[in-house]
């Protein structure tokens, strides 16, 4: 049977952000800022963006995954910046399907990522509009990987929803 569901691969670190689409390999790589309005209620510009924009005006620039000790500090602007990379992903395209996505937090905590964390990473998935969501802790996994959900035992949890 022939499945067109997209598939994306989302890895996330505070130095980086990127989402590739498995089935054709196309991606999006960068640094994963948000510049807000100084109200805090509007979104100025994601990525790459987000500092020129912030330089231009005075909008406050915020890394969401620039903490120390957990990948995720402000939930609210990580959701935004993860829907944004999602929705640039599908840029020219039309997304009929809800996408099956495996998002990947890099990097090895002490004592790895706690529930609470792989959870938040789930509802970032899923606020980004998956159908269906894989959250991978191991090593960085290639497209063939994601798309035949062939996650490398020893190597890694999978955690599928």
């Amino acid at each position: 049977m022939l499945n067109l569901k997209p598939v994306l691969y989302i890895q996330i670190s505070p130095e980086r952000l990127t989402v590739t689409n498995a089935r054709t390999g196309a991606s999006i790589s960068e640094v994963p800022e948000i510049a807000m309005a100084p109200d805090g209620e509007r979104v100025v510009a994601i990525g790459a963006e987000a500092r020129t924009a912030a330089a231009a005006g005075s909008a406050r620039v915020l890394n969401p995954f620039g903490h120390p000790r957990t990948l995720i500090s402000d939930f609210t602007a990580a959701d935004q910046v993860v829907r944004a990379f999602v929705k640039r992903s599908f840029a020219g395209s039309v997304q009929l399907m809800k996408p099956r996505i495996v998002i990947h937090p890099l990097g090895d905590p002490e004592g790895g990522f706690t529930q609470v964390e792989r959870r938040a990473i789930r509802e970032l998935a899923a606020g980004a509009g998956a159908g269906q969501v894989v959250v991978w802790t191991g090593r960085p996994l290639t497209n063939a990987e994601v798309l035949e959900s062939r996650f490398p035992a020893g190597e890694g949890v999978a955690e599928e929803t």
